[in-house]
């Protein structure tokens, strides 16, 4: 038997049932048309930026659009929050379609075409400049359109948040300016004319330490300002990043974002003269939505296969790779998984939960208890609101899409 994850709080049953906004999963298969779905809590949502707002007074919070594109999600989402973090074309339209003034909008990425550059100086947006290159060929895209380009230098710190899921800053990295070439970029953008909209430093993601988060927060306020004053010149916002994690596995705690909070509030108290009038923002994804989504798939099959039973069904990594253990695990762990028209039935048998691609690979919870489940049941998974269907390879073997809605505030 291998542990898997905690199932998050938020998510209740009536009788056998799970319910998810409090309205059960079968009435809902029923509403969206079948199974595979991903259901979103909105409640959910909503529950974290409140937990961020009470947290984190004066800085302000911007939603990361790929950790969940859903259109009908960011809509909502950008209602509530302050701002959008965008990083291809197609999210780009995603956000300008939720109806965000652009101004509030910032574009990251190292690989943005020209034609999605045009689009962005053209709309307002702020470019996340990651290399002089870029920074170039948006001046020269701004002078071709008459228009002053909102650029933003990412800066490639020479540090990392230690213990993160996936390391963004620090060393040799795709992302960002080192440092110490950044002064002479900024001082090329403002010398060109353009609007200098400040720094993005973002070391990495999906971190569970909140001591480390701390650290690298001091870290960056410390580079900000050792910047400014190489440019000359206060950074008008200074995007902090983001990479508060969420607990997937088994023995994973939840990151104390109140402690967080709590120091950076310190460390702004006290930061330096030369960031002195500089807003503040913080970028979360997966930490707002991921514990809000539950994907739904129905048993196709029971088998046993030298005395290992195999539950097979509709669904699989194609539509949540991250569960399948594809997705940047090194070891292979479970996510938090449950029958959910079995609530309250004891776990009886260790069973295998796999999808209906041809391959070894497609593998949604591996020798995990559960209560003895039989063709036709609904399998949950949790921990599926962020880096679900678009992170993973819907096109494969040309199986079907997965079905998506959300319940809660916006029903």
């Amino acid at each position: 038997m291998k542990p898997m994850g905690a199932i998050p709080a938020g998510f209740g049953r009536e009788e056998a049932i799970l319910q998810v906004g409090g309205r059960p999963v079968d009435a809902l298969i029923s509403e969206a048309g079948g199974t595979p779905l991903f259901v979103y809590d909105l409640q959910l949502v909503e529950r974290q930026i409140a937990r961020f707002r009470a947290a984190f007074p004066g800085v302000k919070l911007h939603y990361a659009i790929k950790a969940n594109p859903y259109g009908p999600l960011v809509t909502h989402v950008a209602s509530l929050v302050d701002g959008l973090d965008v990083a291809s074309g197609g999210e780009l339209a995603l956000a300008l379609a939720a109806k965000v003034s652009p101004h509030h909008i910032s574009f990251a990425g190292p690989g943005k075409r020209d034609a999605e550059l045009e689009a962005a100086i053209s709309a307002g947006v702020t470019i996340n400049c990651e290399s002089l290159g870029e920074a170039e060929r948006g001046l020269r895209i701004g002078d071709l359109l008459r228009l002053r380009p909102r650029l933003a230098v990412r800066v490639n710190p020479d540090f990392e948040i230690r213990g993160s899921g996936m390391r963004m800053g620090g060393g040799a990295k795709p992302f960002g300016v080192d440092a110490e070439q950044v002064p002479a970029l900024v001082r090329r953008i403002v010398e060109a004319g353009a609007d200098w909209r400040g720094f993005h430093i973002f070391a990495g993601s999906q971190a569970l330490s909140a001591e480390a988060i701390i650290e690298s927060q001091r870290a960056t306020l410390a580079l900000a300002a050792d910047l400014a004053g190489a440019v000359g010149q206060s950074p008008p916002v200074l995007n902090l990043g983001g990479g508060f994690g969420i607990p997937y596995f088994n023995n994973e705690q939840p990151v104390d974002v109140e402690h967080i909070g709590r120091e950076l509030t310190r460390s702004l108290e006290s930061r330096s003269e030369l960031i002195a009038n500089t807003i503040f923002a913080i970028e979360l994804g997966r930490w707002l939505v991921g514990e809000a989504g539950v994907y739904l798939t129905r048993i196709l099959d029971r088998k046993v296969s030298h005395g290992k039973t195999f539950l097979v069904t509709d669904g699989g990594m194609h539509h949540q790779l991250a569960a399948s253990g594809n997705f940047g695990q090194v070891v292979r762990r479970n996510y938090p998984v449950a029958i959910a028209n079995g609530m309250d039935q004891d776990a009886t048998e260790e069973a295998t939960i796999v999808g209906c691609l041809c391959t070894p690979l497609d593998r949604l919870a591996e020798d995990v208890m559960l209560p003895r489940a039989a063709v036709g049941d609904i399998v949950a998974v949790f921990m599926a609101g962020a880096y679900g269907l678009s992170a993973s390879p819907q096109a494969f073997l040309a199986q079907e899409p997965a079905r998506e809605i959300l319940v809660g505030a916006a029903d």
